[in-house]
């Protein structure tokens, strides 16, 4: 296997933490106050202030002690949503916190540990666990790809491929797993794909040209490629970032070749957890999953009251 990312140019290999620093990977993306905004939409979408079944049945002056508890293994995420969710609907609730967020939980371990009314706690119950089963979901499938391709020098990188309004958090659930971050929206990268390449009557050098002119100094020019004859275009274009767009393995290996170094090669299609362990061991650098994100199946946890 070729050792591709020893041959990058330094300031190349940086691109791969894009705008984080190692401080920023695993940082919560949204401030006190966007947090709280995103829970109080959530809570006010699934009225917790009108909870009918629990105004009728529990008393309101009724504490409760609960777990919220981990149902199978997995990697933790959205804790301080789930936090949020439960200390909106009523601030007296206290809460232990056993884990947080990029941990790995395994079968019946315990979350967050709550004491309080009950009626604040199962008003906010359902909103705390969507956020949390949605986000520790996509934490614990971006894990699972790292682990498959552990040895060698690739990442496993998100795409765009988020939920409108979610992107931040999906992100940041996706470096909770181990994972890295592509560009987080259509401004902080140039990627020229198959549709502007044809747009440009095929001229890959004219594409990097016109983006070079107009991007802001410094900004990162990507080209997706579907052989390796355009893999070459790029290269002589000045690309710094070469995608093999659902490529084969051969042509994938064919494709490093070619680069020496030169760019940051990734992967891009055709990506699962069966396929990305020899993906990697092309020699390329980064592969991106979109399934990451778009496929990710909820962590299962659940709220369990004490008798």
């Amino acid at each position: 296997m070729t050792d591709s990312t020893k041959l990058i140019d330094p300031s190349l290999a940086r691109l791969a933490e894009f705008a984080f620093s190692p401080e920023e990977r695993l940082r919560f993306p949204l401030d006190a106050a966007h947090r709280a905004r995103i829970v109080h939409a959530a809570l006010e979408e699934d009225a917790a202030d009108a909870d009918v079944t629990t105004n009728a049945t529990v008393d309101p002056a009724r504490g409760a002690r609960a777990s919220l508890v981990a149902r199978r293994a997995g990697v933790l995420c959205g804790t301080l949503l789930a936090i949020e969710a439960f200390k909106q609907r009523d601030p007296s609730i206290t809460i232990r916190e056993d884990s947080h967020d990029a941990r790995t939980v395994d079968r019946g371990d315990t979350v967050l540990f709550l004491t309080g009314n009950a009626r604040g706690i199962l008003g906010a119950e359902r909103v705390a666990l969507n956020f949390m089963q949605r986000l520790s979901g996509i934490a614990t499938l971006t894990a699972q790809y790292v682990h498959e391709i552990r040895g060698t020098d690739a990442r496993i990188l998100d795409t765009r491929k988020t939920t409108p309004g979610w992107r931040k958090l999906e992100r940041y659930a996706v470096r909770c797993g181990g994972g890295m971050s592509h560009r987080s929206d259509l401004e902080q990268a140039v990627l020229i794909k198959d549709n502007h390449i044809t747009a440009v009557d095929h001229d890959i050098g004219l594409a990097v040209q016109r983006a070079r002119a107009i991007a802001v100094a410094g900004t990162r020019v990507e080209v997706e490629c579907d052989d390796v004859d355009q893999v070459e275009e790029a290269i002589a274009a000045g690309a710094d970032i070469i995608m093999l767009d659902n490529m084969g393995l051969q042509d994938m290996r064919d494709a490093v070749k070619t680069v020496a170094g030169r760019a940051v090669i990734e992967a891009s299609g055709g990506v699962n957890l069966q396929t990305v362990r020899g993906i990697a061991e092309t020699g390329l650098n980064w592969i991106s999953v979109g399934a990451l994100t778009h496929s990710a199946p909820a962590l299962d946890l659940a709220l369990d009251f004490e008798t």
